[in-house]
Order: C-alpha cells, then structure tokens, then sequence
C-alpha cells in the first residue's frame, strides 16, 4: 500500500459524537456488515486482491434526531479523481434540475448578473439550465468537472472547504443561489460546510440542498442506499436543526422523486424570506410517521427482505435459469455485498452504452459490468433491476428494446413481474 492510501485510511475514522450537535446519545439502528466504497471498481481481468471494506452501521441521536453512518471514510477513498458517476446520464435527474431551475426564477428574484453555484457540480447538468441567463459557477473535484467546463461552465477544481468559500468570493463575489444537490449529506465536518457556504451567500442569498430523505427510506426499506459516501440520513426536522444553528432559517421544503424519493430544502439567513406553510406541513407529516421505534425496525424488515429476495433467487437457479443484473448505481454495491450475491447467481450487470462503469467488476466481486446490448443478444429469463426505484420507468424501456424475459423488483419486497404485465 502507497503512502497515500495509508494516510487516507488513517483519516477514516468511528463517529463516537453526533455529526451535528457533538452528543454521545448516539443509538445504534441497523448495521449491514462491512461495506466497499461503492466506487472502487476493479477492471475486468484483473486477479483478485485484497479490496478495502468499512463498518456500515447506522446511529440514531437522541438530541437532534439526525441519522447518520457510524464510519467516516475519507474523501480520497470514496471521491478519486477517476470517480465514474456522471448525473447527466440519469433522464430523472436532468429533468429534476430543468424543474428546479425554474421553482428557483419563477419564486425568487434571480438577474442574469447574479451568480449561482453549486457545490458538488459533477458535469455541471445543474448549472447547464442557469448558464444562459445567469452567471454560474460550479466547485468539484473529480475529473467530471471537465465535462462541464466542455459546456462553457466555469468550474473550481476542488473540495469544498474554507479555501475553495474564500477563493470563489475573491473571484466571484457573493452567490445569490448556492445549491448542493445529494452532496450535503456526503462531506465530513458539516458544520463547517455549513459555514463556508454561508460565507459564499450574499445578504439575500439562498441555500438550496437536495438529499435522499429519511422518511422515503424508512416507507420503501431503502437500506441500499445506506454507503459511505452517505454520512447523514436527513429529515426536514434534523436538517432544520443543523441549519438552525448557524443562523439560517428553512423557508421552504418539497418531498422530490429523484434516488427514490429526496427532498429539497429552501433556507436563508434568519429574516430574509417569509417561512412557507410546506415547511410545517412536513415537519407534521414526521412526527406522524417518523420515530425511533420505526428505525429501530428497520433491521427487521431489511432481514426479512434479505432472505425472501434470496429464497425467491435460489428457486430461480434451481431451476437452471439466468439473471443478469440491469442498472448499476452506487446503491447496487450495497444491495449485492449484503446480499450476498456473486457472479454464481448473477451472471453479469448491465449499463447503457457509455457508462464508465462498463469493463470493471462491482465492488467486493467477480461480477462483470458489461454493456446492455447483451441483454438482447442473450436473453436471459430473467432480470434484477439494481435501480429498482425507477421500475416502472425501467420495465417498458427494456421491453420496448425487445428484452422478452421477466423482471425482478429485489426492493422493498422482492418479486417478479412477467413481461407480459408491463404496459
């Protein structure tokens, strides 16, 4: 192991005290084994050798309420330079930032002089919808920062911290909109996140944060989002209390569908906008529906899940039948280590032509990502869809492309669904 990597790993470390509010009332919810970075993908062909794995347990704090990942991994580990996730590949999050873009100008003043950035700008498909008419600025640390720059869109080469806050004001000047979107639950030290893009905001400034919500993973078990690169699970009443103490008051909130159901929070320095009823709303819908005996049942029913999903396979290859893998997302890593799953039960994985996780295995296996055309070369019976939380949209697709198998939904009970009933 390089230098580097071992002082990557030493910067990893066990969360003892709550991310948000420092109490060591931390109470342990659910644990899924030991997880690999779900991006760390090793090439096809490449002889097997010792992979990395974390503790991938899950706490509850009893203060503020925030659910968060028991082990921190460091940021070279999870995000290298060769980190394959690109969001414009994913027509449900262009379409999510095309609508965002337009909640955004159509409720708040927003002039072509005034400047939007956004934090975690990936290929910049965020920023694509405010380039021609805003000024805008994206701050990422991956090479998928090329891919924006290709499309006229400025971006800062780094990780976000009080360097990259100070350099963007010094060139830039204060941000009207800062947004961070499925990234506010990803970086370490939260509290100074939080700071650093306050220092970014101008005095009527807006922060804008998207990030899977808690209470859509509890409703549909969505245990296999829970990874590394996702320290926090928020609810709008644990993000309000983080928010809150750092002077900045949640003026609007909205349940989103993308990653299988996100939310997105509206929040400004306290007095700057007139708090919307949503925010209320869903705040009530929580305390009706969110508490600690249900999380606490979540280790249950991700069981239970676990062995009906390995019963229903097992009678599947009994009877000598193939599944492939369709789709493969950050979350299939986890839903195939806890699972167990190996290139014994699934053949291969399947993505788009394009993908730049074509060629590698999925982490912690042999299992192959290949190229979708395979799957109507060959046929196979049957089909696990990994982004199951996009199945309804998925099934026709595939079907309509000439896939003539059926289709099993591993999540949040497993099942299948004959060919012959997708319309």
């Amino acid at each position: 192991m390089s230098t580097m990597q071992s002082a990557s790993v030493a910067n990893s470390y066990t969360i003892t005290n709550c991310q948000v509010c420092s109490s060591d009332h931390l109470i342990p919810i659910m644990f899924l084994g030991y997880l690999p970075p779900v991006n760390t993908m090793p090439p096809l062909g490449v002889a097997p050798k010792e992979e990395r794995a974390f503790p991938a347990e899950v706490l509850y704090c009893q203060e503020c309420q925030l659910v968060q990942l028991g082990t921190v991994v460091d940021a070279e580990i999870l995000f290298p330079p060769t980190y394959p996730y690109t969001s414009g590949t994913t027509k449900i999050l262009r379409d999510n930032f095309s609508q965002l873009a337009e909640e955004v100008v159509a409720r708040y003043p927003l002039s072509s002089s005034e400047l939007v950035v956004d934090v975690g700008s990936n290929d910049g498909t965020l920023l694509s919808n405010f380039v021609q008419n805003h000024r805008t600025l994206g701050i990422e640390p991956t090479n998928a920062g090329n891919l924006a720059r290709e499309q006229g869109i400025d971006t800062l080469t780094a990780y976000f911290g009080e360097q990259a806050a100070w350099e963007v004001l010094r060139e830039h000047g204060p941000a009207k909109v800062v947004t961070c979107t499925n990234c506010f639950a990803h970086i370490d030290k939260i509290a100074d996140v939080v700071e650093n893009i306050i220092r970014m905001m101008a005095d009527d400034g807006l922060f804008i944060s998207e990030s899977h919500y808690l209470l859509s993973l509890v409703e549909t078990l969505q245990y296999d989002t829970i990874y590394h690169e996702h320290l926090r699970y928020y609810s709008l009443s644990s993000i309000k209390n983080l928010l809150a103490r750092h002077g900045l008051q949640v003026v609007h909130a909205t349940r989103i569908p993308t990653h299988g159901g996100s939310i997105r929070v509206y929040a400004a320095k306290e007095g700057a906008y007139a708090v919307e009823s949503s925010v209320e709303a869903l705040l009530e819908q929580e305390r009706q529906e969110l508490n600690l005996q249900k999380l606490k049942e979540m280790q249950r029913r991700i069981t239970q899940s676990k062995l009906a999903l390995y019963n229903l396979l097992y009678t599947i290859k009994e009877q000598g039948q193939r599944i492939h893998g369709v789709g493969a997302p950050s979350r299939a890593s986890t839903l195939i280590n806890h699972v167990g799953l190996d290139h014994g039960i699934l053949d291969c994985v399947l993505e788009i032509a394009g993908s730049y996780k074509i060629g590698k295995y999925i982490p912690g296996t042999r299992i192959p990502v290949l190229e979708e055309s395979k799957l109507y070369d060959e046929h196979p019976e049957y089909v696990l869809l990994l982004s199951w939380h996009i199945a309804e949209e998925l099934m026709p697709k595939l079907k309509a492309k000439g896939y003539r198998g059926d289709f099993i939904i591993p999540l949040p009970t497993p099942r299948i669904v004959a060919n012959n009933e997708v319309r």
